[in-house]
């Protein structure tokens, strides 16, 4: 009935509360009379909430608040009780009726917040006027959270000894620093030195990083790493050394295979040599003349043989004018008979090795050559990158075919990766060189119908 309406069962009120006495008779066991005990706190609990609720809802808070406290006091908040109508089938006293108190404060008018907040200074007089530390603290785990003590000027300190209390008043001043403003000071200071010597110290650090990438990336685009030496961190120098030591292995092998190959070139020269003059000492006649012809194939294919396993490694990168450089490739296209134009956009000085990349476009510039009528050549350079494209109208290569034709010594049907010489390495060598470059030659479909190459290599 209390549950359902309030207001109609009102008039049982102090029925209700005689009924949640429990007579425990003397001669009571002790384990019943604890069953006793815990029925009459089970009976004021659920009395205490209801009523505190039903207040809580006529709009009586301060009965409800008066409700709530007594509920908080419960046990000493030793035990936990049953609430009843509630998820939690028990809690702490002082935790339910805190929780209460605050959502009454929290829905309350503000006059009706202000008669609260006076009703909860009224009541910690009382408590404090008792000096009885048990009744503070069971006061201050209720309403700690909603009761701002000490607005007065003094701060009031209390010790309990053994047959008394000590109070101790001091100025509230006296409990705060005056001095905050130097200690922020202090705190800003000493944050900007060290953040200034964790600054100084991680840029020392990372500086010999940096040059060690610079090195690094240098030497993967075929140009010298001059004045590079170990330094910073024990770690840092040990990667560096064994760059280093990577980089010597790295040229000497590279001249070994030099000096390899200018033998056999020198060999195989000798050779060629000896069969042009004893054909030039047979005389002439058609048979001489086919052999002779065999002969310069012979040489032609020689030397692109060995200038694909050279590589052109050992010529210096230095600054060139691509724009001068690609006018030189559609020059040496219109005299062999071929329409070309050239378009270049950027900067146009660009850090190459200028035989090994003009022999890369000639390349490409001399494959669209045997197989198109028109040529266009475009160069474009940005903060990172140059690239070419050398587009023409002629046949182009099947999409299935593009990566194929780089291969060395791998001639198409079509005869596109054809150069003078029938040796298959024209597009091989222009990889091989752009790659050495750091960079790489991809095909496409161009815009004039036919194949578009394009080189892209890092400046």
């Amino acid at each position: 009935l209390f549950q359902n309406d309030f207001a109609g069962a009102e008039k049982y009120l102090d029925e209700y509360r005689d009924l949640c006495k429990v007579d425990v008779p003397p001669d009571t066991e002790p384990a019943a009379k604890q069953k006793l005990a815990d029925e009459q706190l089970r009976r004021e609990a659920n009395f205490l909430s209801l009523l505190g609720r039903g207040r809580e809802k006529q709009g009586r808070l301060l009965d409800a608040f008066a409700a709530y406290e007594q509920f908080g006091a419960l046990t000493g908040n030793k035990e936990l009780v049953s609430v009843i109508d509630e998820k939690n089938t028990r809690s702490r006293p002082d935790v339910w009726s805190r929780g209460r108190i605050k959502g009454m404060l929290d829905r309350a008018t503000p006059e009706q917040r202000k008669e609260l907040e006076a009703a909860i200074e009224q009541r910690y007089q009382t408590v404090r006027g008792k000096n009885d530390i048990d009744e503070l603290r069971k006061f201050v785990a209720v309403f700690g959270a909603h009761f701002q003590v000490g607005r007065s000027a003094l701060l009031e300190i209390r010790i309990k000894l053994d047959n008394a209390v000590m109070r101790v008043f001091a100025p509230r001043r006296a409990a705060y620093v005056s001095n905050s403003h130097i200690f922020l000071a202090w705190m800003v200071g000493t944050s900007l030195v060290l953040i200034t010597v964790a600054v100084l110290f991680l840029r020392n650090q990372i500086r010999p990083v940096l040059r060690l990438a610079d090195a690094a990336e240098s030497f993967g685009k075929g140009r010298e790493v001059p004045d590079f030496r170990p330094r910073g961190a024990r770690e840092v120098r040990r990667a560096a050394v064994a760059f280093i030591e990577m980089k010597r292995r790295i040229e000497r092998a590279l001249e070994q295979r030099t000096a390899m190959l200018a033998g056999v070139s020198h060999d195989l020269r000798t050779i060629l040599t000896r069969f042009k003059l004893e054909l030039a000492l047979i005389g002439e006649s058609p048979e001489v003349e086919a052999m002779k012809k065999d002969v310069d194939e012979m040489g032609r294919m020689l030397e692109a043989y060995l200038a694909f396993a050279r590589g052109d490694s050992g010529e210096q990168s230095a600054p060139t004018d691509m724009g001068a450089f690609l006018e030189e490739l559609k020059t040496d296209a219109e005299r062999n008979g071929h329409k070309s134009s050239v378009y270049f956009h950027g900067h146009p000085i660009v850090t190459v090795r200028p035989a090994a990349f003009k022999r890369c476009l000639g390349n490409l510039v001399a494959n669209a050559a045997r197989h198109a009528p028109s040529i266009s050549i475009t160069g474009h350079r940005d903060h990172r990158w140059l690239t070419v494209t050398v587009d023409d109208d002629g046949p182009g290569i099947a999409p299935h075919l593009r990566e194929e034709v780089f291969k060395p010594f791998l001639r198409l049907d079509d005869a596109r990766n054809q150069d003078e010489g029938g040796t298959g390495l024209g597009l091989a060598i222009a990889r091989d060189i752009a790659r050495s470059h750091g960079g790489d030659i991809t095909l496409s479909n161009s815009p004039l119908g036919g194949l578009r190459a394009t080189v892209r290599v890092p400046i």
